[in-house]
């Protein structure tokens, strides 16, 4: 080969070359810049501290409280937006299944982290859920938000993420013909897929996979008594008195709100009978108060249906992406395997059932690297969504 003509072909081979490092490095950045803002937000909702390089993919936050005038009613809500970016694309995450709603310190936490990657987050106060209700009701408010929020960002469609029964009742929401076209995606984490199906496994502790297999899990106390407290005349004697139930009423939620003063000062005020009721309705392993628990099931199994995403999946058009701690002793993991076997074809973005999770918390047992890492690229792959 004349020397000549290889010196001037190399420039040109160096050219392709450079060309090609360009095009994979503007084409990968966005996906790895969604990697290390994962990290960034598992590290904040965690309480440590951001590594130091990666503070540059963080934005500061600035919050505003609401009240989003809905058609189902009035809603409290709370928006987080990044500060160099008010027309940031927009998220819903909705509370799962605790008194203190959008106040609750972890939803505050995981909020502002969600922002801090460039997103407007909106975090609504649920109705009923916030008082250990999982109502049909919150379906409409879930829909309603997402219109409302769809409609004052630029009648853009809207990410939601659904934490705990509120992720199943999202799905449900984006099944409706009247809601879907405001939603972007739905992200349910920890969520039921048969709500009759989680109440059995409170009493029995199986929790059956759509392969037929059955896990066997201890369920947390939280399962049942959320039970008892939102069907309570279901588990009264006969010939109770309203001053009974208002007294029963008041010491469960005292424990479900986690509020042990209270609690114990409620209790002193009970009649030696009212104190007995007590006692059992919180022994929730008991064969008096399974075979209640079991009764009660049977009564509301068409409530049960209102609050399941079963029989209604085939409906979802919108992605879906589903996370499930592997340890969930509240609601099994088994309900995620359900969800996702129902999707129809192309719904299911990804799904991850990971033992760095429990329910809600970041205090899975034993997680590997790999685990972590697992974990990480779900949620960069719930923010490129978020984001796009």
């Amino acid at each position: 080969m004349d020397p000549v003509t290889t010196r001037s072909r190399r420039p040109h081979f160096v050219f392709v070359a450079a060309t090609l490092v360009v095009l994979v490095a503007l084409l990968t950045y966005p996906l790895l810049r969604n990697h290390f803002e994962a990290v960034a937000v598992l590290d904040q909702v965690a309480g440590k501290p951001i590594p130091a390089p990666l503070t540059h993919y963080t934005h500061a936050v600035s919050v505003a409280d609401l009240t989003l005038p809905l058609p189902s009613g009035a809603v409290r809500a709370r928006l987080y937006t990044p500060t160099d970016n008010p027309n940031a694309p927009a998220l819903i995450v909705l509370h799962g299944v605790h008194h203190m709603g959008m106040d609750e310190p972890r939803m505050i936490a995981f909020a502002r982290a969600m922002a801090s990657t460039g997103l407007r987050v909106l975090t609504p106060e649920l109705p009923h859920i916030d008082d250990y209700h999982v109502d049909a009701s919150t379906i409409t408010t879930i829909g309603d938000t997402a219109t409302w929020f769809s409609a004052n960002t630029g009648n853009h469609p809207v990410g939601i993420l659904g934490l705990s029964f509120s992720g199943g009742l999202s799905l449900m929401a984006a099944a409706q013909p009247a809601y879907a076209p405001h939603i972007k995606f739905v992200t349910a984490v920890g969520s039921q897929h048969s709500m009759a199906r989680v109440a059995a496994y409170y009493r029995t502790g199986d929790a059956p996979r759509p392969d037929g297999t059955i896990e066997h899990l201890t369920p947390h106390e939280y399962g049942p008594l959320v039970i008892e407290y939102q069907h309570l005349e279901d588990f009264m004697p006969v010939g109770y008195s309203p001053q009974d139930l208002a007294a029963q009423r008041l010491v469960l939620r005292d424990h479900l709100y986690e509020d042990p003063t209270r609690e114990r000062g409620d209790y002193a005020t009970l009649t030696p009978a009212q104190a007995r009721l007590a006692h059992r309705l919180m022994s929730t392993t008991s064969p008096t108060t399974q075979a209640l628990l079991q009764a009660s099931e049977q009564r509301h199994l068409d409530y049960a249906t209102s609050v399941s995403p079963r029989g209604i999946l085939h409906e979802v058009k919108v992605p879906v992406y589903i996370l499930h701690g592997e340890g969930d002793n509240i609601i099994p993991a088994a309900e995620s395997l359900w969800l996702a076997s129902e999707l129809p074809h192309g719904a299911l973005q990804a799904m991850l059932i990971t033992p760095v999770i429990s329910h809600l918390d970041m205090d899975g047992k034993g997680p590997s690297t790999m685990d972590n890492l697992r974990l990480m690229h779900f949620f960069a792959q719930l923010l490129q969504a978020a984001q796009s």
